[in-house]
């Protein structure tokens, strides 16, 4: 069985999507149909800013999801999952990719997704650091012992974590971490995503969310929040919902995938993050990618 997946924020890099616009007349559409559904220039961001521009998330969610979305669409019929799952925004990207949501609602919703996200960032002096080398409790027991606001975010591989929070808590974490660590290194992000800072925009969120139409997807979608399978819209969306504050159980979502039948990994969207974390999940899976 055929799995896709698509990646989320921290992927993205200055000149994505350029050379797809410059090569296939579809993805031409898509992105000339995001500028006048965004009411700003995502191109001219994506194509010339710096990493500094992409960095801030009212930039770099949509900037992944256009990338991600017109990358499976230019595959035509070569786009043929049996299942699929997203990191992160990268869910919202699967989504669409498998006629959940259309194109201009997916857009609509991540923009209004990264800018409450923006707001919090704004406001709060939070980030992420990726631990690894360290086991999950030991990360999340160092998380408990530090003053302030630092929790696990993501569950990406084994002795592979991601922490959220505070950044005066995070440095204090990772000075904690590093003696037992491989390495710990701060991530290219703007906030404290999947931890309780993002607790205010949960309901502006939800809003969004039941004001959008979902269809029911045409194959199962494993979800961040407990990396099961789902076709049903309203868990599909209550999900959702919940992955703002909840960790990303990147690990369990794979082994999950594999022990349903998967045995092939197709990444579509910036990098090969995902890839190498199924890799590192399980050796014996076949893993490719569309970037």
């Amino acid at each position: 069985m055929h799995a896709f997946v698509f990646p989320g924020q921290g992927t993205q890099f200055p000149g994505m999507g350029k050379k797809l616009y410059g090569t296939s007349k579809l993805a031409q559409e898509y992105f000339d149909g995001a500028n006048d559904i965004l009411g700003f220039s995502i191109t001219d961001v994506m194509f010339e800013g710096s990493a500094k521009d992409l960095k801030q998330t009212k930039f770099s969610q949509p900037a992944i999801f256009l990338h991600s979305y017109i990358l499976a669409k230019d595959l035509g019929t070569k786009f043929n999952p049996d299942m699929v799952a997203g990191h992160s925004l990268g869910e919202l990207s699967a989504l669409a990719a498998i006629d959940a949501l259309d194109f201009e609602s997916a857009l609509k919703l991540i923009s209004k997704r990264a800018s409450a996200m923006q707001k919090v960032c704004e406001v709060e002096n939070t980030g992420m650091a990726v631990v690894i080398g360290l086991y999950d409790v030991i990360v999340k027991n160092i998380c408990n012992q530090v003053d302030g606001v630092v929790v696990p975010a993501n569950y990406n591989a084994l002795r592979q974590v991601v922490i959220s929070g505070e950044k005066k808590a995070i440095k204090e974490a990772c000075e904690k971490l590093k003696p037992g660590a491989v390495s710990v290194v701060n991530l290219p992000v703007s906030g404290a995503f999947h931890s309780p800072y993002m607790e205010p925009i949960v309901e502006e969120f939800k809003a969004a969310v039941d004001e959008t139409q979902f269809k029911t997807p045409r194959c199962p979608i494993y979800q961040n929040v407990a990396g099961r399978p789902s076709t049903d819209v309203d868990l599909i969306k209550k999900n959702l919902i919940d992955q703002l504050t909840h960790p990303v159980m990147w690990r369990h979502t794979i082994l999950h995938m594999i022990e349903d039948g998967a045995t092939e990994f197709t990444e579509i969207g910036p990098g090969n993050l995902l890839r190498g974390l199924v890799r590192q999940i399980d050796k014996k899976v076949k893993t490719n990618g569309v970037s």
